[in-house]
């Protein structure tokens, strides 16, 4: 996969559109001093080479009935990893998953209903290996876009 070249204006272009996916042409040709049309243009080209990749809503959790937010580290014993993505496909208070380096061989993003719930869920997940959790008390920075 190689990287593409991006210029000041994708850059802003890119900016703005993590910051609010649902801003119009309009509004993003005001943000970087160009035409609807050439914005419309840009925003084509980058979705066409790969580097937007999608546009979603940012759910609060909380307000759904998930306030419990954990990070859970799985030391995974084995390389045949077809149970621990059957487990992703079951488990959808996993949010995310990522396959890292050191001492464990994943980091999940777990969101629960209550303490009882999250033991539930790590339970489910031990099954595959041991498990370390931390439980998230705040999030001074929850996402941030990616800038120039």
């Amino acid at each position: 996969m190689t990287a593409i070249s991006l210029d000041p204006v994708d850059w802003r272009l890119l900016e703005a559109l993590q910051r609010n996916g649902r801003a119009s042409y309009a509004e993003l040709a005001r943000t970087v001093s160009m035409s609807p049309s050439a914005v419309t243009e840009r925003v084509r080209r980058l979705e066409e080479a790969g580097v937007i990749t999608g546009y979603a809503a940012v759910i609060d959790h909380e307000r759904i009935g998930l306030p419990v937010l954990a990070l859970v580290r799985l030391r995974y014993p084995t390389g045949n990893y077809r149970p621990f993505h059957e487990l992703l496909a079951t488990t959808p208070e996993v949010l995310e998953a990522h396959h890292v380096t050191g001492d464990d061989c994943f980091v999940l993003k777990v969101a629960a209903r209550s303490m009882r719930h999250l033991e539930e869920v790590t339970g489910r997940i031990s099954g595959l290996g041991p498990v370390t959790t931390s439980v998230v008390y705040s999030s001074p920075l929850e996402r941030r876009p990616l800038v120039l």
